[in-house]
């Protein structure tokens, strides 16, 4: 009894195992017909994809890094002027043979050069007094560096305040002071928002920053976040 109970068994497993292959056979040849009748469309589709990848490394190769090593050295070449305080042409942007700032940042503002060139250029014209020329081109700056992207607020925080707008600076100040992890550029900021906050007579807001001053930063502060809020009290 038990021997005919596992030669049905194996009858039983045998015969699934046949109609297993069965249904690859069948799947199989579904596939294959299904190629043969798109044949024509999956080889275009698949040339395609082909002249994609090919495309982007060309493109990669061609045109990106070309454009990245040309965007660099404009840079360094506006930087080297700036670094013999030759700030005129360091600006640059008055000629193709010398671009300058300006001019990186013109015909290659995509580059990584091209967007630290529209930094370098606003702290040149906020310098020169062009405030809302300063702050557009800051505004245009991004980095994935942190304490970049901080510096790049507090600078348009200071375009803010010179173009009269308190309140705008004011929180651009609160963003310079959250962006970065650094604590030195935090405590900056902070400390940056608090006097900001006194000269506009907001006194709650400026007790707040030199409380988190305080609170945070007492190794940079050196004690002085306690003055500035028995200064507060005065106000």
């Amino acid at each position: 009894m038990v021997n005919d109970n596992n030669t049905s068994k194996n009858q039983l497993e045998g015969k699934e195992t046949v109609e297993f292959f069965k249904d690859l056979d069948k799947e199989a040849l579904q596939t294959e017909r299904f190629v043969e009748r798109n044949a024509k469309t999956l080889s275009i589709i698949f040339g395609v994809l082909i002249l994609a990848v090919l495309g982007y490394f060309a493109y990669q190769q061609f045109v990106i890094a070309p454009k990245n090593e040309e965007a660099t050295k404009s840079y360094l070449s506006a930087i080297n002027q700036l670094s013999t305080g030759n700030n005129v042409d360091a600006l640059g942007g008055k000629s193709a043979a010398n671009p300058g700032f300006l001019g990186t940042y013109k015909n290659f503002g995509d580059t990584d050069a091209g967007k630290l060139s529209a930094y370098n250029a606003g702290l040149l014209r906020f310098k020169e007094g062009k405030y809302q020329e300063a702050y557009n081109l800051l505004e245009d700056f991004s980095s994935d560096n942190d304490i970049l992207m901080a510096l790049k607020y507090g600078a348009m925080a200071d375009a803010s305040a010179n173009l009269n707008k308190p309140q705008e600076a004011l929180d651009l100040l609160d963003k310079a002071a959250s962006t970065s992890e650094d604590p030195y550029t935090s405590y900056y900021f902070t400390k940056k928002a608090g006097l900001l906050s006194l000269g506009l007579k907001n006194k709650e807001s400026a007790k707040k920053y030199f409380l988190d001053i305080e609170a945070k930063y007492q190794e940079y502060d050196n004690g002085m976040s306690d003055a500035y809020i028995e200064m507060v009290k005065n106000y």
